[in-house]
């Protein structure tokens, strides 16, 4: 059930209906049974993916409690917890890997050893890789003790399948997200009112901004021969499909979930804004930059063997470097993983690696940034050295969308090269817009994604500077309010592309 189809908004209507006419103490259950019914849409196998791991991690979060209370040996407890909180992971884990990344093992082996093994026909349930995060991190919460277990399967379950976010995130938290779950909600006509607002905002950018730009994205990413001319305009249109596509989604997920009174976390926060790509991942899908860095990086980086390599790294490198080159290991690995959950392919592996090697090198560098820049009278509030930073980044997080939309890593440095030695911006005029049109309406397509990409940037950019403009649309007459939904209503009709492909967010494959 796609969130851009009529029948999803008329899922969420009903939904939210019922939420506020059934008495309040049932209504955790009624967004259960919604979310359930919005999950097995997909089909009941799926569904018993999504069972399998909200089970087995409620019985393993109440075996774990039940162990911290109840067995007096301090060794023996700590050994037995550990026991089922392995075997919980890599149950979880290991199913998402078997179903993800069984098919790209075979390629590899295949192509490694030179053998003819067939891919394997797997079934991989939509958003399984947000929703096993989600419980994982749960696990580990209840096992280093920040959080008490919940006790009732049924509460457990809404956590893990709540319909909103179940597909694309945010990655939630059970101590912010649960209680929010299981408490009563009025009706709020104000909440409404700005909920709606973010869904049609959301809308705005996927299917307006988004779902044009990937024309252009599909037909030079498909054939980088044929429009080997346009590798950096296939990358930056794909920056513009990517940022509003997820944002979009975000944002339409955000304001089904206040039509509830429910607030989940933010996973924008203006990324290409960003001054250095460590600062890009505190902004771009920020629950997903917060949860490797308290499941992975703080455990790889405290963990017994990287002590050991921190004393070994101080004695042969000295103390500073000796400090610092832990955290650029454990910053590597991090993004090693995050590559591969971005997907099962070789690409999403060097996509991970680069984003990784930058920050640890940067990290390597930041004594000797300092000490240039104050040689060269640099200032960090500079206007001038703020816009660099700004660039740098931009063109950084650029060269990475080669390698995470490109078939290959070959193919992306091969676009790499074409870019530079190829440019030819009229290749642009040549791609068609749509099959019944050809190109004729090619010129407007690019017209209505660069005024799109102006209207996101003015609303970021005051946003940006601290503007609250939820506040200054709460003060607007109700008359000016009401042009704004309707342009909304309109624009999204008639210059939004709402068939075919376009319908789906790119984050719900995940």
């Amino acid at each position: 059930m796609s969130l851009i189809s009529m029948e999803f908004l008329l899922f969420v209507v009903t939904a939210a209906a019922g939420y506020y006419w059934i008495p309040r103490k049932y209504q955790w259950i009624w967004l259960l049974i919604f979310s359930y019914i919005y999950y097995s849409s997909g089909g009941i196998k799926v569904t018993c993916f999504l069972a399998l791991t909200t089970v087995s991690t409620w019985l393993a979060g109440i075996w774990i409690q039940t162990l911290s209370h109840k067995e007096p040996d301090k060794s023996r407890r700590r050994q037995r917890k550990r026991r089922a909180l392995v075997l919980v992971l890599l149950l979880n884990f290991g199913v998402l890997a078997i179903l993800k990344y069984t098919n790209f093992a075979i390629s590899t082996a295949n192509a490694i050893f030179g053998i003819k093994q067939g891919e394997l026909s797997l079934l991989l349930p939509l958003g399984i890789s947000f929703y096993t995060f989600q419980s994982m991190g749960y696990i580990l919460d209840v096992y280093w003790e920040k959080i008490k277990a919940e006790q009732n399967l049924f509460r457990f379950a809404l956590f893990v399948s709540f319909f909103p976010q179940i597909l694309q995130g945010p990655i939630g938290r059970f101590d912010k997200l649960g209680r929010q779950l299981y408490e009563s909600h009025s009706f709020d006509l104000k909440r409404t009112e700005l909920s709606l607002l973010r869904i049609l905002w959301g809308y705005f950018k996927k299917m307006v901004i988004a779902d044009n730009a990937v024309i252009f994205v599909d037909a030079i990413f498909g054939d980088p021969q044929k429009y080997s001319g346009l590798g950096i305009v296939a990358v930056l249109a794909y920056s513009i499909q990517l940022y509003c596509d997820f944002s979009g989604g975000m944002d339409v997920v955000i304001g089904i979930a206040g039509l509830f009174g429910i607030q989940i976390d933010e996973n924008f926060k203006r990324p290409y804004f960003a001054v250095s790509i460590t600062d890009f991942w505190h902004r771009w899908h920020i629950t997903l930059g917060t949860w490797m860095k308290d499941y992975i990086f703080y455990p790889v980086s405290l963990s017994r063997w990287m002590k050991h390599f921190s004393k070994f790294a101080k004695k042969v490198f000295g103390k500073q470097t000796g400090r610092l080159l832990p955290i650029c290991l454990a910053n590597i690995i991090v993004f090693l993983v995050v590559g591969v959950w971005h997907g099962a392919a070789w690409k999403f592996i060097v996509y991970g690696l680069y984003n990784g090697v930058i920050i640890a090198f940067s990290g390597l560098m930041a004594p000797k940034y300092r000490n240039w820049k104050q040689a060269l009278h640099i200032s960090d509030d500079s206007l001038g050295f703020r816009f660099f930073q700004i660039l740098r980044t931009f063109l950084l997080v650029n060269i990475s969308w080669f390698f995470d939309r490109a078939n290959s890593v070959q193919a992306a440095f091969q676009m790499m090269k074409y870019s530079l030695t190829r440019f030819r911006l009229s290749e642009l005029l040549t791609i068609e817009s749509g099959e019944a049109s050809g190109t004729a309406y090619t010129p407007i397509i690019l017209f209505v994604i660069l005024a799109g990409c102006l209207i996101v940037f003015v609303v970021s950019l005051l946003q940006e500077q601290g503007r609250d403009l939820e506040s200054f649309y709460g003060r607007r007459h109700w008359l000016v309010k009401c042009v704004l939904f309707a342009a909304l209503f309109l624009v999204l009709p008639a210059l939004g592309q709402p068939s075919g492909e376009a319908g789906g967010f790119i984050y719900a494959q995940f």
